[in-house]
């Protein structure tokens, strides 16, 4: 089958390799957010599609029996948009969309569905270790009574949006002692997660736990109609009922 990929997650790389290992023409496309991606095992494209109309015109000129959309659980704009067009061209479309977490005994969790609820929860003068992106610092416009930190894979190439932040470089997979190590020493108040799941990225909530740190989880959104599945070996298993032929 020919199959483009939107990747950007590590279920989407697994997943990519599983596809071609199987035999299929994989086409995985990254928008570009990480400089120095990892292989992916098959033919990758870096950048966006240029909006709606773009990633129509590239279906039309690169035609694939299916849309696999492995993005990140927070990309609400290029799994609607994928979404939509896919039903428009009656396109098959298949969502993995990864589990996500849940409280556990010992955890202590306030859920907001907005970045922007943040300053009614986190108290004044609070040390904010952000985990959400730098995508989204802006919406943290009301901390501006806080410390803020937010962690990035690359070194940033403009400077943090508020006076009272910082950027601090570090490349995943970390571990959970290395991770208490990081909040002790930063004597942090508050972690503010994105709900994206996975395991590799579940070390910090981990962390929180084992030191009583609070964590602002923010919530997702509801994803667009259409099946979707929640793992690599579920996405496969769809694939063989779906294309046995």
């Amino acid at each position: 089958m020919r199959i483009l990929l939107l990747a950007g997650t590590s279920e989407a790389r697994n997943l990519a390799h599983a596809l071609v290992e199987r035999g299929h023409q994989v086409t995985a496309s990254l928008v570009g957010a990480t400089r120095a991606p990892r292989d992916l095992g098959c033919e990758t494209r870096i950048g966006g599609f240029g909006g709606e109309q773009g990633f129509r015109d590239w279906l039309a000129a690169h035609p694939v029996d299916l849309v696999i959309d492995a993005t990140h659980p927070f990309a609400v704009q290029i799994t609607d948009r994928t979404a939509r067009v896919c039903a428009d061209v009656k396109l098959e479309h298949l969502q993995l969309r990864r589990d996500a977490w849940m409280p556990a005994d010992g955890d202590n969790w306030t859920f907001i569905d907005h970045p922007a609820q943040a300053e009614g929860v986190i108290q004044a003068g609070s040390k904010v270790f952000l985990a959400t992106g730098r995508q989204t610092l802006e919406q943290f416009a009301g901390l501006s009574s806080c410390t803020l930190i937010c962690r990035q894979i690359d070194p940033p190439e403009e400077p943090f949006p508020f006076e009272n932040g910082e950027f601090l470089v570090g490349r995943p997979p970390f571990s959970i002692e290395d991770e208490v190590q990081l909040f002790t020493n930063l004597k942090i108040d508050w972690l503010v997660v994105k709900n994206a799941g996975g395991v590799m990225s579940r070390s910090k909530l981990d962390a929180a736990r084992q030191i009583g740190l609070p964590v602002l989880m923010i919530n997702r959104t509801a994803p667009p109609d259409g099946p979707i599945v929640t793992s690599v070996d579920a996405a496969l298993e769809w694939l063989d009922a779906h294309y046995q032929g």
